[in-house]
């Protein structure tokens, strides 16, 4: 079975919305007893916190359901347990680098944009300071590259 792991800053916007989009489409796509994921944030801000109550109503309209509880990430066994840590934006991707224990463990290590099929952007910009299309947008870039991991993942 392979296991993703999501990560942003804090584990309560970015990085749990991956998750709830991911596993929709791992339950539309029957991929139950093929795919896994979680998610964490490099920082532990919020942990044994809800998503942000803003992202879940936003994901709420789309039919996603954001059930995660924030945890950081801990290199000890995440990066043994998953296949793909995959960071929501640069910045994250250089936490997760400088987490890494080995070089096995920096070549699970990806940016979600690098698996973008249609849209174009760099990174999944964070919404939490912004105003209401902040959310939307990162959910669009979600829908985008989610569906673009599993196609990675199947083929």
């Amino acid at each position: 079975m392979k296991q993703i792991l999501f990560v942003c800053l804090g584990n309560i916007c970015r990085s749990p919305s991956a998750e709830a989009v991911f596993n929709a489409l791992i339950e539309k796509n029957g991929l139950d007893n093929e795919i896994s994921c979680d998610s964490a944030g490099t920082a532990a801000y919020h942990a044994g916190e809800p998503a942000d109550y803003r992202m879940r109503q936003f994901a709420k309209k789309r039919g996603y359901h954001l059930t995660s509880i924030s945890r950081p990430v801990n290199p000890e066994t995440d990066f043994d347990r998953f296949d793909y840590i995959v960071g929501m934006d640069t910045q994250n991707v250089r936490d997760l680098q400088r987490m890494a224990r080995n070089e096995n463990d920096r070549k699970k290590i990806y940016l979600m944009t690098d698996f973008a099929s249609g849209l174009r952007y760099d990174s999944v910009p964070d919404p939490y300071y912004g105003g209401d299309a902040g959310f939307e947008l990162v959910l669009d870039i979600l829908e985008d590259t989610c569906a673009g991991l599993i196609r990675k993942l199947q083929s």
